[in-house]
């Protein structure tokens, strides 16, 4: 086995660990938005500004 394919097989390996974080983390961000009970964000337009941050 060459060094070169060494790299290539790792560089996919993170390419494909990144792409599952991503999607993950896309269905939470999208469960929440159509959550009516979360709580809001502190940047959010109509949330109070003196709240704690929603992910601390």
């Amino acid at each position: 086995m060459d060094f070169t394919y060494l790299i290539v097989i790792l560089a996919l390996m993170t390419l494909l660990a990144v792409i599952v974080f991503a999607m993950i983390s896309k269905a939470k961000v999208e469960k929440r938005k159509d959550d009516p009970d979360s709580t809001k964000s502190t940047l959010a337009a109509d949330a109070r500004s003196d709240s704690e941050p929603v992910d601390a």
